[in-house]
């Protein structure tokens, strides 16, 4: 932390842990080497998010040598945990004071140089299971019932669960337009509605002990991501619609909400801060959305502080081989880090 108690308080947050490297025989290069080359920065995390704590680290580092009076505080929040929930990373920092009384959160995710990320969708992880009757798997369809199979009708109506929209107010229409635009110029043309409408992943299936058993009992856990404005109850009614709709007796269900769709006024201090300086530096305008996503940013948010994300990636490797990031989108990030807190703490 840095300057004094009063004046306008600004949280950076990074996240220093990473996603496994998976199958090192896909990667060109060591994926734990951190080797520099004439352009880029290799290895696991160095675009999620290392690169963006060390933009951080830079702007404070030449504040403090710079001896500026600051009109307020900064406080670097760098944290572990993120890639699996935040609950001893970033949480627990919120939950015990370390954020009370910021006026605004800068965190260095990923994005674009263009884009600077104002809202998220939320989370939710649905668990079906279905009950069924054990048999020998030479008299299946003449006896027993097969659980597999209930859980499949169950899962076939899922279609239900997407149909839900999100809810905007006016003030949010042109950010949910930039959304739309970025999430179909990335992902391609018809995933455009990936931003307002749910999304739901089928990720795990646990079913049946042996090919000549019919199965009495499986498990599927869903991931859901919520748009901005669709509440609990929208999604556990839905959940409850399309398991009676379904026909199928047996089926119980566990429904968790990791946060809900959360978001950032596209006016606040912090955005246009960020916004201005990012135009300046990369001669291009630079659009405030809404990420499909979710990260720690829900954290603040959830605290009434309003943050945004910014920051370096080549979003090509992330979670996935071979990722980098660029030198100089790691030093354009600093500068951008620097004058956009030069702003908020009034230093000229």
């Amino acid at each position: 932390k840095m300057g004094k108690e009063e004046g306008f308080s600004v949280i950076l947050n990074g996240h220093v842990d990473v996603v496994p490297a998976g199958d090192t025989k896909q990667w060109n290069f060591d994926p734990f080497s951190g080797e520099i080359t004439d352009k880029e920065i290799l290895g696991r995390g160095t675009s999620d998010m290392k690169a963006g704590v060390a933009g951080f680290l830079f702007a404070m580092k030449i504040l403090a040598e710079s001896k500026a009076q600051l009109k307020g505080n900064i406080r670097l929040h760098i944290v572990s945990d993120e890639e699996s929930g935040g609950e001893f990373g970033t949480s627990w920092l919120c939950k015990n004071g370390y954020a009370d009384h910021a006026d605004a959160c800068l965190v260095g995710e990923p994005t674009s140089h263009n884009t600077i990320e104002i809202g998220q969708k939320g989370k939710a992880e649905l668990i079906l299971r279905a009950h069924g009757v054990s048999a020998h798997g030479s008299l299946a369809g003449y006896k027993g019932e097969n659980a597999i199979l209930k859980l499949t009708r169950v899962l076939g109506n899922l279609e239900e669960l997407r149909k839900i929209e999100g809810h905007y107010g006016t003030n949010q229409k042109k950010a949910l337009e930039n959304s739309k635009k970025i999430a179909a110029e990335k992902n391609g043309a018809c995933t455009g509605d990936v931003i307002d409408h749910v999304a739901v992943n089928v990720g795990m299936i646990r079913g049946g002990v042996r090919p000549n058993m019919v199965p009495d009992s499986c498990e599927a856990v869903l991931d859901i991501r919520l748009p901005i404005g669709v509440d609990k109850e929208e999604i556990r009614s839905c959940v409850e619609k399309i398991i009676e709709e379904s026909g199928v007796q047996g089926i119980e269900y566990e429904l968790e909400f990791q946060g809900m769709g959360n978001y950032t006024e596209i006016d606040a201090p912090i955005v246009e801060a960020v916004k201005k300086h990012a135009e300046a530096l990369w001669k291009t305008e630079v659009l405030p959305a809404y990420q499909w996503a979710s990260s720690d940013a829900r954290e603040y948010r959830e605290m009434g502080i309003p943050t945004i994300q910014y920051g370096p990636s080549n979003t090509v490797g992330i979670h996935s081989y071979n990722e980098t990031v660029d030198i100089e989108d790691v030093k354009n990030a600093g500068q951008i880090y620097i004058l956009s807190l030069c702003d908020l703490m009034g230093i000229k």
